[in-house]
């Protein structure tokens, strides 16, 4: 299925651009979209989860935690399913620097270059500088 899920603050933005042509108010749009999450068709839940999972090679957990609150994500459902990939977010990181640098960086220029690409993917300052180190992650 090539549907994605939307988030209820999504779904009730796309709503009300036709609500107002169609005669529904604001009570009647939030009436629907309770009914839509009682019947388990629009879940927040699901969709950060789905969201995560299709990010989470590409971005760090900064810019992903950033993405979902722009979409409306409450913070208490954001925090329960980061936790899910906290222990993968070294492994994740490093990943997503071997697909662009396939080396260290050989001079200051070249780190800078490679500290800059991974803060834009929202990679956490420590853990860039272990990357960078080419020391490898121990949980302290």
């Amino acid at each position: 299925m090539g549907k994605r899920e939307y988030s209820r603050a999504e779904l009730r933005k796309k709503i009300s651009v036709y609500a107002e042509s169609l005669g529904t108010d604001r009570d009647d749009i939030e009436d629907i979209l309770n009914e839509l999450e009682k019947d388990s068709w629009l879940s927040d839940k699901r969709f950060t989860e789905q969201f995560i999972f299709s990010r989470k090679n590409k971005f760090g957990i900064k810019k992903i935690v950033y993405e979902l609150k722009l979409k409306g994500v409450d913070e208490l459902i954001i925090n329960h399913a980061i936790d899910s990939i906290k222990s993968e977010e070294f492994s994740l990181a490093r990943e997503i620097w071997k697909k662009k640098f396939k080396d260290l960086p050989i001079d200051n220029q070249e780190k800078v270059k490679q500290v800059r690409f991974l803060q834009g993917r929202g990679i956490d300052p420590f853990i860039i500088q272990k990357i960078l180190s080419g020391k490898s992650f121990e949980y302290i």
